[in-house]
């Protein structure tokens, strides 16, 4: 199972973007976003969503965060 940091890596590569291109439409700089494919950051939340809508993908993508159906909800039992 691939991890965040080669998730993140693997996109911008595939799309043949430099971290400087991906870093500019963060708003940020392209040491920050070193930082966050190094895994020395966390990367903000806002961030995260511009990713997943710039290469269109769900945040599930990276959190590895799909429910597994198989498995009951935990949910309070309605009243």
């Amino acid at each position: 199972m691939r991890t965040f940091i080669e998730k993140l890596r693997g996109l911008r590569e595939d799309n043949d973007l430099t971290q400087t291109q991906v870093a500019e439409i963060l708003g940020t700089s392209q040491t920050m976003y070193a930082r966050y494919e190094r895994g020395a950051n966390e990367m903000p939340l806002h961030h995260l969503i511009t990713i997943c809508r710039f290469y269109n993908v769900s945040a599930d993508y990276f959190l590895d965060t799909v429910p597994d159906k198989r498995k009951p909800s935990k949910r309070a039992p309605k009243l």
